[in-house]
């Protein structure tokens, strides 16, 4: 069993103050800017999650027997991310970023600790949120539709909502994760 910072709650310890926080208080006057706006502050939340880490911290799984890691959670938000955005709405045929049909997992599987697999996730998890961001930015009606791999429609809406959960979900993986990494915690 590996060590486990003993828990401590402190300011200090806190992803940032409430005055210094990136993230918006809320105050959504519609339906767009408060999908966008939700969207937007969980993005930064899995941002914030995996502040300051090295390679290693960041592919440190949660607890065994689980793969789940920062840097997997990463790999596989910028999938989701081009699934969602480019694949269903923007109907581009791109193939997936980490995600294998012979490994589906392929996005927590290959989240080593080496340098070089960390700046490819940021990077390429980055560029997905610029892409979303701009097709939304662009989408004049959210209630637009794109077709998924069943052939079903979905609408732009319920896409961003659906991201709001994933990320949602996810976050709270990542609070556990980083907490066992190094005892930080906090919203």
């Amino acid at each position: 069993m590996t060590d486990v910072p003993e828990r401590q709650f402190a300011w200090s310890n806190m992803w940032a103050a409430p005055e210094d926080d990136p993230r918006s208080p809320g105050g959504f006057d519609d339906e767009r800017s408060m999908l966008v706006g939700y969207l937007r502050d969980y993005r930064l939340t899995l941002g914030m999650k995996c502040a300051d880490l090295d390679a290693e911290g960041l592919a440190r799984r949660s607890v065994p027997p689980s793969d789940m890691s920062l840097l997997g959670l990463v790999r596989h938000m910028a999938d989701v991310e081009r699934n969602w955005f480019r694949v269903v709405l923007a109907g581009q045929d791109v193939p997936r970023l980490y995600r294998k049909e012979t490994d589906r997992d392929a996005d927590f599987d290959g989240a080593v600790a080496d340098p070089a697999v960390v700046e490819d996730a940021f990077r390429a998890w980055r560029a997905e949120i610029a892409f979303a961001e701009e097709f939304v930015e662009n989408t004049p009606d959210l209630a637009v539709r794109g077709t998924m791999s069943d052939g079903n429609t979905i609408a732009a809406r319920e896409v961003l909502l659906h991201m709001i959960e994933e990320y949602a979900r996810h976050c709270g993986h990542a609070d556990l994760i980083r907490e066992r990494i190094d005892g930080r915690v906090g919203q």
